[in-house]
């Protein structure tokens, strides 16, 4: 694992103790701050919020409770490499990346449509 830029307080271990669940939302999480940067037209923001994302899914690709789920993240990942280097800033794929990376699991998906 390589050291961690944004994300230094985490390492794969206390990574680790999160529920695939959380996981997923603080992922989510870094997502929508995309999506908020996306609307202020900031592209440079824009991509430091996606090399956030990167980290987090680095960490959960590490993790062993995702064994059998990796080929779903690394592909996850090469989507949002590609939002990365598209200079667009396209909020609508970006909103699609973050309700397919929900479905990846149920507790996020249920935390993020609770009625």
């Amino acid at each position: 694992m390589y050291t961690l830029i944004y994300h230094r307080s985490l390492n794969p271990e206390k990574w680790a103790k999160y529920s695939k669940g959380q996981q997923i939302l603080m992922i989510a999480n870094e997502i929508n701050r995309v999506k908020n940067w996306i609307r202020k037209k900031q592209l440079t923001d824009t991509k430091l919020a996606y090399e956030r994302v990167f980290e987090l899914i680095d960490l959960t690709v590490e993790d062993k409770k995702w064994k059998g789920r990796n080929r779903e993240l690394l592909r996850f990942r090469e989507i949002i490499s590609e939002l990365y280097c598209n200079s667009n800033m396209d909020e609508q794929l970006n909103n699609q990346c973050l309700n397919g990376l929900v479905f990846l699991n149920t507790e996020s998906y249920n935390l993020m449509n609770r009625k």
